[in-house]
């Protein structure tokens, strides 16, 4: 029978958490504040039409109802811990010196942090205090591919919350760690690059690239304009196959409802 290795024993790597990307660009807040007129549905058909396909986080389910959130990412990223990178220091230490409070440093008003935790479900990426902290440094919204902890009482803290569950654990209490931040994530096998454009409403939660955005707006709010003019129709008892989308016919009464609209004082 082999001897047992110490595994304290052992030199530790010269990796040095927490690793941090490059400095990144957000959005200019107006194509933010033109984004909260687009919805998820929306922008996900949108994008899908030209050609970008993975943009729906399908696992963080939202948890704080009839919220709508929309502002630039920013984003942690949780990897398998390994022994020699972090063990021999208490849970506290290990959390200070790592990604998962740094991360909450570089919030600006209007972000939402995006975690990448593999799905896993006893990790738990943030807690009640974590929370405080985001909120009081103008962060809007979380979106989470794993789980929360200290649910009960983050609910009381006015943030948005998408996640794919809760759990009592810590953050480095199972098989993670918060590695790095300020990288490419993967949440739910969709990229989400720092300064991406995230919204997240009741349907789900959409990542709009930063480059797109424009583009997205150009297309989208003339869509949601007439998606106006057809649900009137439709709730009138139009035809379907008239007013949604709008066939050539359709479209002709669409133009001149829109120009009354500009008309009335």
């Amino acid at each position: 029978m082999s001897e047992k290795v110490d595994v304290s024993l052992i030199a530790p790597t010269s990796i040095r958490l927490p690793i941090r990307g490059p400095a990144f660009e957000r959005p200019d807040k107006s194509v933010i504040e033109k984004m909260h007129a687009v919805s998820t549905a929306t922008a996900s058909a949108m994008m899908h039409k030209m050609g970008i396909r993975q943009t729906f986080i399908a696992s963080p389910l939202p948890r704080t109802p009839g919220r709508k959130i929309v502002g630039p990412a920013v984003t942690l990223q949780f990897m398998p811990q390994r022994e020699d990178i972090y063990t021999g220091i208490s849970q506290e230490q290990g959390e200070r010196a790592s990604a998962l409070w740094s991360v909450f440093d570089s919030v600006t008003p209007g972000d939402v942090l995006c975690i990448q935790a593999w799905g896993d479900l006893y990790t738990g990426c943030v807690g009640e205090m974590l929370s405080t902290y985001f909120k009081g440094r103008g962060g809007i919204g979380m979106v989470v591919d794993g789980c929360v902890r200290d649910w009960p009482n983050i609910q009381k803290i006015d943030i948005g919350m998408w996640t794919k569950g809760f759990t009592p654990n810590y953050a480095s209490q199972a098989k993670l760690m918060p590695y790095a931040y300020d990288v490419p994530v993967a949440l739910d096998g969709v990229l989400i690059l720092p300064g991406d454009i995230i919204i997240a409403d009741d349907d789900g939660v959409v990542c709009v690239p930063q480059q797109m955005a424009q583009v997205i707006l150009d297309h989208t709010l003339d869509h949601e304009a007439w998606e106006v003019f057809s649900r009137i129709k439709l709730a009138e008892g139009g035809s379907i196959w008239k007013y949604y989308p709008l066939s050539e016919e359709g479209w002709k009464e669409y133009e001149a409802w829109k120009a009354a609209q500009g008309a009335k004082p």
